[in-house]
């Protein structure tokens, strides 16, 4: 498996593959998986973005994961913003790095490759703060928690709802960046330029 950091132009590329792991990892319906391509497509332009991907030894996509900085009249950023009182507001929005997506395909979890992901994704990440949000699950047995544990993400809030999704979630941040021993950076993906888990609906 080869960790590539990617360029916005690099997933567009590979926007079908990235829905495609997309919707093997959440397990959503097709119609979903359409308007979840319209999002990603605009994410890409965002400010500070960054992604990384996982690829077989045969070039498939078997993960992903991306993020940019989070700013004033981005809907996820707006919603957690109205949540926190304003020391929250200081200590965690001022500066931040949204992690919007991090997947891997079903048959290719447990080995590491999420962590990997995680790892190369934060090491790249501009900001002084890292927040993500992801479903509430008991945490002992959900893979995203335990990871997202052992990075050291606290909660900044907890069973949070937000609008147009009945699923109870969890916003969790950390200070960056890495301890630099534990922050290996990727490969290249070819042809490239060196350089959450969200709710479904939500732009």
């Amino acid at each position: 498996m080869r960790l590539v950091r990617w360029t916005p132009d690099d997933l567009v590329r590979r926007l079908d593959d990235v829905v495609a792991v997309y919707g093997e990892a959440m397990n959503y319906r097709a119609e979903l998986l359409e308007a979840r391509r319209g999002y990603i497509a605009t994410h890409v332009r965002r400010p500070g973005f960054r992604a990384v991907a996982s690829l077989t030894r045969e070039g498939h996509l078997a993960g992903f994961g991306y993020g940019y900085q989070g700013s004033v009249g981005q809907w996820w950023h707006d919603q957690v913003h109205r949540a926190l009182d304003p020391t929250a507001r200081q200590r965690w929005l001022t500066d931040c790095f949204e992690v919007v997506e991090l997947h891997v395909r079903p048959a290719a979890q447990g080995h590491g490759v999420g962590a990997r992901q995680l790892r190369a994704l934060l090491t790249m990440a501009p900001g002084g703060t890292t927040l993500l949000s992801t479903p509430e699950a008991d945490e002992q047995r959900s893979r995203a928690w335990r990871l997202y544990r052992r990075f050291g993400f606290v909660d900044v809030l907890r069973h949070f709802r937000f609008p147009g999704d009945e699923r109870p979630f969890g916003v969790l941040g950390r200070d960056l960046p890495l301890p630099a021993a534990d922050s290996p950076a990727p490969a290249d993906a070819p042809g490239s330029a060196a350089g959450r888990s969200r709710p479904d609906a939500t732009p």
